[in-house]
């Protein structure tokens, strides 16, 4: 398993919680995982229920078997400050610079430097180890920018190429890209059985193989359960209404007669088993297309309490047992 896990996906697959419910999933067994976001949304504290979190790595959560998840929200500014002082040791002038404002002005007009300043961060992290040799965390897991502009994010050489040709600012670049192309790095994609999140992704992996960027797994989130399949909905198709009534009064739903409240159940049931079929449908459709990416495909349920640190915790529970730990 690679040691640096980036999630991205389309706006609304729930990246965010699939990121964190990995972080937990993958530090089990007294293994320490470090979730990182970069968008500073804070959802991360959103989704383990903690106040927002600072630009230092904090403890969120334990995981099943006496793992530790840390969390830490990359701040581009204070990122930028940490560089300044390790490779130009600026100290407090570093820190009037930022009164001054130059330090979000850097990051304002060279968002190729942003970019390269948090996903550094990233990077700093995977390769940090302990005195005794052995890595500080054992994985981290990125909360990365949608698939939209994922590549780009990571293509920080290419980005920083108008910045610095040679240098500290160049030498970090290359330092960066060298764990972003190499197997300690898979980049995630999240979506939905759905047509423009499953479009989103095919053209985000097509774009990241381009960029030689290593893609990992499709993660579909959100997954309705399967009530149906395929003949027992081409025989609600074909059942005459009159029998579907008679089964609904001999359950108890109404009586016999013309009228009764049975026969005004049918109508809108099988309106509904009509509207289930075309979803099945599609999402079958969709799973076909997303079967043929060549990836390893992984499903999700959709909660149907909703999404708290309960339902994190299941969703990490889940992604054990298919796997991806």
């Amino acid at each position: 398993m690679s040691r640096l896990q980036v999630v991205s996906g389309k706006g609304g697959t729930g990246k965010t919680t699939v990121a964190a419910a990995l972080a937990l999933a993958l530090a089990t067994e007294g293994k320490r995982t470090l979730l990182v976001e970069v968008e500073g949304r804070q959802g991360i504290a959103q989704l383990f229920e903690t106040e927002a979190l600072p630009y230092e790595e904090r403890k969120i959560a334990v995981a099943p078997g006496g793992g530790e998840v840390y969390a830490l929200a990359i701040d581009p500014e204070l990122a930028l400050l940490d560089y300044l002082q390790m490779f130009y040791k600026l100290g407090g002038a570093g820190r009037a610079l930022k009164k001054l404002g130059a330090i979000d002005f850097a990051t304002t007009v060279a968002p190729g430097l942003r970019d390269v300043l948090l996903t550094g961060k990233a990077c700093e992290a995977v390769r940090r180890k302990e005195k005794s040799g052995r890595y500080t965390y054992d994985y981290v897991v990125m909360d990365a920018p949608p698939t939209g502009r994922i590549t780009r994010f990571l293509n920080v050489n290419d980005e920083v190429a108008g910045l610095a040709k040679i240098g500290p600012i160049h030498n970090q670049a290359q330092a960066v890209m060298r764990v972003l192309k190499s197997p300690e790095t898979a980049v995630h994609l999240v979506t939905l059985l759905e047509e423009m999140p499953v479009q989103e992704t095919a053209d985000g992996i097509a774009e990241l193989r381009a960029a030689k960027l290593p893609v990992g797994r499709i993660i579909v989130n959100m997954v309705r359960p399967e009530l149906l399949d395929f003949d027992e909905l081409e025989l609600a198709r074909a059942v005459p209404r009159t029998a579907v009534a008679r089964s609904l009064s001999t359950a108890g739903l109404g009586g016999a007669r013309r009228g009764g409240n049975a026969e005004r159940l049918v109508e809108p049931l099988l309106a509904q088993a009509e509207e289930y079929a075309e979803r099945y449908t599609l999402e079958h459709e969709q799973r076909g297309v997303l079967g043929e990416l060549g990836l390893p495909l992984h499903e999700l349920p959709l909660l149907a309490e909703g999404m708290d640190l309960a339902g994190l915790y299941e969703l990490a529970t889940e992604l054990r047992q298919q796997g991806i730990s």
